[in-house]
């Protein structure tokens, strides 16, 4: 008698649910799948950028000023880096670039597992924030490169996903390597990113595109200046800045609030935990019903919605209706997220979509400095009522700021030259990927150099 057999994991979900999530994950190249994969092995070793404060404090036993002086170090190094892997980016390429960062990450994330000194701990810190941030520019443009037009936002929202999914299971598995050593997570991390580096040396071959001798030229007319001249992309970067000031005051804000008002650090993993299991059960979903949308509207919409749902904490008083405020900016993120990356790489040249992502990595690393301090002085002098109110006063302005500034931005549209003061924006063209050609590389360093 023949035995059964038994039906498939996927045949066990509702037709439905089988369609659209093929549908979502379709039509993507192979690289693409190959970055968000180091993508999730990245975040999923993540370690010092959740601990570090209670290492700091309660394993090293230095003072809260102390770990705050060196949170800010670490976001120093993020600033400095996002413009130099910027211009890295252009002109090293994307693969070289992440390379260096994650093989950088690596070393000095498990240095700063050994350093006993004050000095030394804040001076290795600033490396990570450095050598972290560093390949944020390359691994957005290298997507820019890969993925075509018309699915970037899915792309985009797929590999949001694949980064709160792995902070979502490193933060629990970090929480019980902790409690064991804290030296255990710092070389963990450092696996994991070395891993990611290894993932990316042997599977991932340049993007970057051919350029002829013209475009050859375009790209080296594209500088810094460049980027700060292009009036409707430096509104964005600003704009991003004060969403991702709202968005920080979930980390900053948020549990000192709720401290002072008498809930527990449990409390507020509770609560904070809405934000994680939201935007893994409706990233994917969202993103198929946003990313044919006009991206001014999206983006006006969530950063009312980031600015509102941090104004109506005021009136939280309890744990579940602190889980109801994160709800509402949760859903804003989820829209927000692959939205403005996207946008962004809709005004960037294609030969300077580095610098362009460099500089919008920069508007997030200036609001993680600035953030602990708003909410810090604003908490000190006024209380937790002005700190979410001045959180839809932000959300409100920058929602007014995106309709002004994004309305009636087609879906293939691009900034004249004569509207932002940049070179001529070239057509994509269609990207080959090729093997790497180590003595390009290091004629692209010595040019560089």
């Amino acid at each position: 008698m023949p035995v059964p057999s038994l039906p498939s994991p996927s045949a066990l979900l509702p037709r439905a649910v089988r369609t659209a999530v093929r549908r979502s994950v379709s039509g993507l190249p192979r690289e693409f799948w190959w970055l968000w994969t180091s993508t999730l092995v990245n975040r999923l070793g993540g370690f010092v950028a959740t601990f570090m404060a209670l290492y700091l404090t309660l394993e090293r036993g230095h003072s809260a000023s102390y770990a705050g002086l060196v949170a800010a170090l670490h976001g120093l190094g993020g600033v400095i880096s996002s413009l130099v892997a910027g211009v890295l980016t252009d002109r090293l390429g994307r693969r070289p670039t992440m390379l260096i960062a994650q093989v950088s990450t690596a070393l000095s994330v498990a240095l700063l597992g050994f350093m006993t000194h004050p000095v030394a701990i804040a001076a290795v810190a600033f490396l990570v924030g450095a050598s972290m941030n560093a390949s944020r520019p390359a691994v957005q443009a290298m997507m820019a490169d890969i993925v075509r037009p018309e699915d970037r936002v899915r792309a985009f929202s797929l590999n949001y996903w694949a980064i709160n999914l792995g902070f979502a299971v490193s933060a629990m598995a970090a929480g019980f390597i902790a409690q064991y050593s804290y030296l255990a997570g710092f070389l963990g991390e450092a696996v994991m990113t070395l891993t990611c580096a290894i993932l990316v040396f042997v599977k991932l071959p340049e993007s970057r595109p051919e350029r002829s001798a013209e475009e050859q030229g375009a790209e080296d007319a594209v500088s810094l200046g460049t980027v700060l001249r292009d009036g409707r992309f430096m509104g964005v970067v600003v704009l991003s800045f004060l969403a991702a000031l709202v968005f920080q005051q979930g980390s900053v804000g948020l549990p000192v609030a709720m401290g002072r008002e008498g809930f527990s650090p449990a409390d507020y993993g509770l609560v904070i935990a809405v934000n994680g299991v939201l935007i893994v059960a409706l990233q994917i979903p969202v993103t198929r019903f946003i990313e044919h949308r006009d991206a001014g509207r999206l983006l006006t919409i969530s950063t009312l919605l980031a600015g509102y749902g941090f104004g109506l904490t005021a009136f939280a008083g309890s744990v579940g209706v602190f889980a109801l405020t994160v709800c509402v900016w949760t859903l804003a993120e989820i829209i927000n997220a692959p939205t403005q990356t996207s946008l962004v790489v809709r005004l960037s040249p294609v030969h300077g979509r580095g610098r362009y992502q460099g500089m919008y990595t920069l508007s997030w690393a200036v609001a993680a400095m600035v953030a602990p301090l708003m909410s810090g002085i604003v908490l000190d002098r006024w209380g937790a009522a002005w700190l979410w109110g001045a959180c839809a006063v932000i959300g409100t302005v920058a929602a007014g700021g995106y309709w002004l500034l994004v309305r009636g931005l087609g879906e293939e549209s691009r900034p004249t030259p004569a509207a932002t003061g940049s070179v001529p924006l070239t057509p994509e063209p269609a990207v080959e990927l090729t093997a790497p050609k180590p003595d390009g590389e290091r004629d692209a360093l010595r040019k560089l150099v």
